[in-house]
């Protein structure tokens, strides 16, 4: 009882006091370590072994005890010190924040993109040329997938007669250039990724803008740019989603020479004669149609940028609006192609 009593009012003293449970707790393991002690040295009979009552083996049995409560209280202190971090620490010190994570909650719940492929899409910079009837949808799908940086590139400004088909534009949007306009449905879509617009056409001089991007899309309609573009991704070694419209025809392909794929001379190695393809303007489109194919070459995108499903490199699909057809063929590398083949 001795003890006890001492070791109740060297606790509430060091309570009062503020004094830490750790050095409260060595005092009380000073008085058991004391009252061994005396059991052990002092002789039976002795007043002050009978005052503390008990014998050496009992007093062991007690030590033990409170080592074991001891030992069990400091550990689980340590453990909720190695969890308070965790349950605390914000979410923005991850990739997402808790609303991008909301945002892409579908995209992470496909196995074949999972949040390993959002966090590669959110790391992509990728490079549309042309904002008009294939750029609007694969602009705004890129956005809305989730891809970081998107460059647009071009000189144009957006006419009435866009509108029936060039859906990232509208009516109050008349007059501005394309892609100012594009880089405002792009952010209002998704306030998350950098839009960069260039307010020029693609040039000879363009091949150190390419170089920053990961994956263009070509979806302009004159043959010059589109020849120029393949040229320029091929010596960049970028991979190129080109296609294509007219009146209810549309196509698509991935063209990759770098990774073994044909480059889109190699498919196409002559330009027709003027004349014999006319553009939209001159042929008519289906409004609906470049939604379709720009929408195709987005997902083309996604699907390079996250190593998802079978891309088109390789492939060319077409697709026949009218009679709701679309037909694959396999097209391949030229040896003599001047743009990428061996004799380069």
């Amino acid at each position: 009882m001795l003890v006890v009593a001492l070791g109740l009012g060297f606790w509430a003293l060091g309570w009062v006091m503020g004094v830490p449970v750790a050095r409260r707790m060595a005092v009380l393991a000073g008085l058991w370590a004391a009252a061994l002690l005396a059991h052990l040295v002092l002789p039976e009979g002795n007043g002050l072994r009978v005052a503390i009552g008990g014998d050496a083996r009992v007093w062991g049995v007690l030590g033990g005890i409170g080592a074991l409560v001891a030992g069990y209280g400091l550990g689980l202190r340590k453990l909720r010190a190695r969890a308070r971090p965790l349950a605390t620490a914000p979410a923005e010190t991850g990739p997402f924040r808790p609303v991008e994570l909301d945002r892409y909650a579908r995209h992470i719940l496909l196995r074949e993109i999972g949040g390993p492929g959002q966090l590669r899409l959110k790391s992509a910079k990728v490079l549309v040329v042309g904002a008009g009837g294939l750029g609007s949808p694969a602009l705004l799908y890129l956005a809305a997938a989730g891809v970081g940086t998107i460059g647009v590139i071009d000189d144009d400004t957006v006419e009435g007669s866009n509108l029936q088909r060039q859906i990232i534009h509208t009516d109050d949007r008349i007059g501005l250039p394309k892609v100012q306009s594009a880089a405002m449905a792009m952010t209002a879509l998704n306030p998350f990724v950098t839009v960069r617009p260039y307010q020029r056409r693609l040039d000879e001089g363009s091949a150190e803008l390419i170089a920053e991007y990961d994956l263009v899309l070509d979806g302009t309609d004159n043959f010059d740019t589109r020849y120029l573009v393949n040229r320029l991704c091929a010596k960049a070694g970028k991979p190129l989603v080109s296609a294509a419209i007219t009146q209810w025809e549309g196509q698509i392909s991935v063209y990759d020479p770098a990774r073994g794929g044909p480059c889109y001379e190699c498919v196409f190695p002559e330009r027709p004669l003027p004349g014999m393809v006319p553009t939209c303007a001159e042929a008519g489109v289906a409004a609906p149609l470049p939604g379709v194919i720009g929408s195709m070459m987005a997902m083309e995108a996604v699907k390079h940028l996250t190593g998802a499903g079978e891309g088109l490199r390789g492939r060319l699909m077409i697709f026949d609006a009218l009679y709701a057809e679309a037909r694959v063929i396999g097209v391949k590398k030229r040896p003599d192609c001047p743009v990428c083949g061996s004799g380069v």
